[in-house]
């Protein structure tokens, strides 16, 4: 993050007046983490109570498209974007947004993505590994979304990413250094690609392992 937008991000939240319950605990100092909000099930209906909690929170710009509505004066064209946001170590977040300008269209996604944003459960899944580390997923997983599917493989300390450029640039966000991901379907379509590895990533939360049970 470049230092202006780490200034812009500092006075946006200092001029930041919370409507929510949520928000206003957030600001009060009641919400001191990320983790706090998801254990009490309240859901993000703000942006800036991820950039409160996540500071060092990280975007990039997936795809943007043209896109087209007809309307009763013709044609209406507008900018469509796909944001994922991440800090980078363990949270994900995938957003869409539409504008009649690009930056609009961008800003409008990023917020989206933040109020998207969900833990990322990593670990050590590999049978060639065996090392303990969250270096990968610890279990294989699938996400869907549209015509394309996606299975994400547990990988081996040092493999990296055995994925596309698009996935490579939401798992680096989310914090996954080591796996192999198979796809099927329409993998050119990038939102819905994008949107079957956001889905995966979520997955990882609905299985609880040995190590939940000891916790």
């Amino acid at each position: 993050m470049s230092r202006m937008e780490r200034e812009s991000r500092t006075s946006n939240l200092e001029a930041w007046v919370p409507k929510t319950r949520l928000g206003k605990l957030v600001q009060e100092g009641k919400m001191a983490t990320i983790e706090d909000v998801f254990l009490s099930g309240i859901k993000i209906s703000e942006p800036q109570i991820v950039d409160a909690l996540l500071p060092d929170i990280q975007e990039e710009v997936i795809n943007v498209n043209l896109v087209q509505k007809q309307t009763d004066a013709g044609e209406k064209s507008r900018f469509k974007a796909i944001v994922a946001v991440g800090n980078r170590d363990g949270y994900i977040g995938l957003g869409s947004g539409k504008a009649s300008q690009v930056r609009n269209a961008i800003e409008k996604a990023a917020a989206n993505a933040r109020l998207n944003i969900v833990p990322v459960k990593r670990g050590c899944g590999s049978w060639e590994c065996g090392c303990g580390q969250p270096h990968s997923v610890p279990f294989q997983v699938e996400g869907k979304c549209g015509g394309v599917r996606v299975v994400i493989v547990p990988g081996p300390r040092g493999l990296g990413l055995v994925s596309s450029e698009v996935a490579k640039v939401i798992l680096n966000l989310a914090g996954v250094k080591d796996l192999w991901m198979r796809s099927y379907g329409s993998t050119r379509t990038v939102p819905s690609y994008a949107c079957a590895i956001f889905d995966g990533l979520r997955k990882t939360y609905n299985l609880i392992t040995q190590v939940d049970w000891v916790k």
